[in-house]
């Protein structure tokens, strides 16, 4: 069933010559299939016709993409056991992850189906004329969502049903009513192509012009930028390196029309254990770090990498029972070769600095393929404040203590924090004083703030947020994650003093839709009178 084509408004395509192919991590084992990198030709098609498809779109209701959603996970279900079995051998990831991951990414699309039925996401405000008003009448104003148009998305290594294809940035841009062109991330091209029939497949139930989805193969930079530079795009949605992000983000302001990058990059999600936690349940929560340090072989963009202490006995002994659980745990297998070099040259670049020491074992027995060792760093809140390279992420199960004097010390480090995704902190409910100054400061430094837990695992609700300040995102005021991720996609517009029929059906006074309106500063679903 897998070609290694590109998809391209309907069509499989293999204009190039330039070919790739997977490999399986944990044997260093090539695939049989050879992907062709997408050409300028081909890129430049599917865009056009992204942008085709999107004026032919503008008609088609939320209920009815609602529909198509939801017939994009019942296409991606259909798959079965070839989904699961090909993204394992091109992820190592294994099959109660990838199952459980599967799920996920098939309850986003069903999730956003109910928030387009609701309606309301929209975000209408109407503010009603004052004609007698002075020195000047008020004009009658109303605002709304709208869609931006064509959006890229750069798929995610490690996550390759959640965060790719078909994951959540693609299934909150076409909730949007935005046509996608998918950037396949090289790592796991064969599940990207699966995936891809099976959100074509929904489309051509529900009458889609054959633009709304284009999926492109690629492991050049190539190919990614010549994608962002196309000038009919509106917006690029990516996870992946802050490297990445960034060359993206660059490329796209560059343009003769910037627009706009909403890229999830590197974090560090630090942990401040207070000394009364770790004298209440240190075991307890040693455990629990290690579980999230290493979930997943520790590439998650969530995954604890710096830890805060207070230096003393106590955290000297909690630090060296998590590197003693880190050495017992067997190292896992990486997502792929590029992800361990990258991993090897950040740490050597780590010890170079001559800051930090290493706590972990360095004779792990490694298991065959692409792994990494269990490694545990330590340092102090001098060293860490004075050298802002420790902060640069290591993604694979690494994680650092950083060991404070005082907890004045303590809150001098955290203030030198960069931005990240999360923030967590462990204490007791009688340190009310300690945690609320803590979270005071890094409410300013994250975008998702824990107490008494660990960061890795998020949920897929309205009130998630999973963002934070560069170099965590380039848009704080957005997340990847969550019913809300749809408004990345979205722009307001207001209709000022427009007949009620030359009004969308969101803001006319009957509110056909019964959705919920801001009118005359009230939240109502009842219709306007005038």
């Amino acid at each position: 069933m897998i070609s290694g084509k590109n998809l391209i408004a309907g069509q499989w395509s293999a204009q190039g010559n330039e070919t790739f192919v997977a490999v399986d991590p944990r044997m260093k084992a090539e695939g049989s299939v050879r992907f062709f990198n997408a050409t300028d030709s081909e890129i430049d098609l599917a865009v056009r016709q992204a942008a085709r498809a999107f004026k032919a779109m503008r008609p088609v209701t939320a209920a009815a993409r609602a529909a198509f959603l939801e017939s994009a996970a019942d296409e991606i279900e259909k798959l079965g056991a070839e989904l699961i079995e090909t993204v394992d051998t091109e992820t190592g990831l294994g099959r109660p992850r990838l199952e459980g991951e599967r799920g996920r990414t098939t309850s986003q699309l069903r999730l956003f189906a109910n928030l387009l039925r609701d309606g309301s996401f929209v975000e209408a405000i109407i503010d009603t004329a004052i004609p007698d008003r002075t020195p000047a009448p008020r004009p009658d104003i109303r605002r709304m969502l709208i869609p931006l148009g064509p959006v890229a998305v750069f798929g995610a290594s490690n996550f390759p049903l959640a965060f790719s294809v078909g994951g959540g940035d693609t299934a909150s841009a076409f909730a949007a009513g935005c046509p996608v062109i998918v950037k396949a991330h090289p790592g796991h091209p064969g599940t990207s192509e699966l995936v891809a029939r099976a959100i074509l497949a929904a489309g051509e139930q529900h009458g889609y012009p054959p633009g709304f989805f284009s999926m492109v193969q690629g492991d050049t930079v190539r190919v990614g930028q010549t994608l962002v530079e196309h000038p009919q795009l509106e917006a690029v949605g990516f996870t992946g390196s802050l490297r990445g992000g960034r060359a993206l983000f660059d490329t796209a302001a560059r343009r003769p029309r910037p627009i706009p990058v909403f890229a999830e990059m590197g974090s560090l999600n630090p942990i401040v254990i207070s000394p009364r936690a770790l004298a209440v349940r240190g075991e307890d929560i040693a455990a629990g770090l290690v579980n999230s340090v290493t979930l997943g072989c520790g590439q998650f963009c969530t995954k604890p990498g710096l830890v805060f202490v207070v230096d003393d006995d106590a955290s000297q002994t909690f630090i060296a029972r998590v590197a003693e659980l880190m050495d017992q745990r067997q190292p896992g297998v990486l997502l792929n070769e590029a992800v361990l070099a990258r991993l090897s040259v950040d740490v050597e670049r780590t010890y170079a600095t001559g800051r930090v020491s290493e706590q972990t074992a360095t004779d792990a027995v490694a298991p065959e393929g692409y792994s990494f060792p269990n490694t545990v760093f330590q340092t102090t809140a001098e060293q860490f404040i004075r050298d802002e390279s420790l902060q640069d992420e290591h993604f694979g199960p690494v994680t650092m203590f950083v060991t404070c004097p005082t907890p004045d010390a303590l809150f001098e480090a955290v203030e030198s924090l960069h931005g990240n995704l999360t923030a967590t902190v462990h204490s007791e409910p009688e340190e009310s004083a300690f945690t609320s100054e803590l979270f005071s400061r890094l409410r300013e430094k994250a975008g998702r703030l824990i107490w008494n837990g660990f960061p890795t695992g998020v949920e897929v609700v309205y009130a998630m947020q999973h963002g934070g300040p560069y170099p965590a995102t380039t848009a704080p005021q957005t997340t990847s994650v969550g019913l809300m991720a749809i408004k990345r996609f979205m722009r307001p517009v207001a209709f000022q003093d427009l007949p009620d029929a030359l009004l969308p059906e969101a803001l006319q006074d009957a509110n056909p839709l019964n959705i919920w309106r801001v009118v005359d500063n009230q939240l109502t679903r009842e219709p306007l009178h005038r």
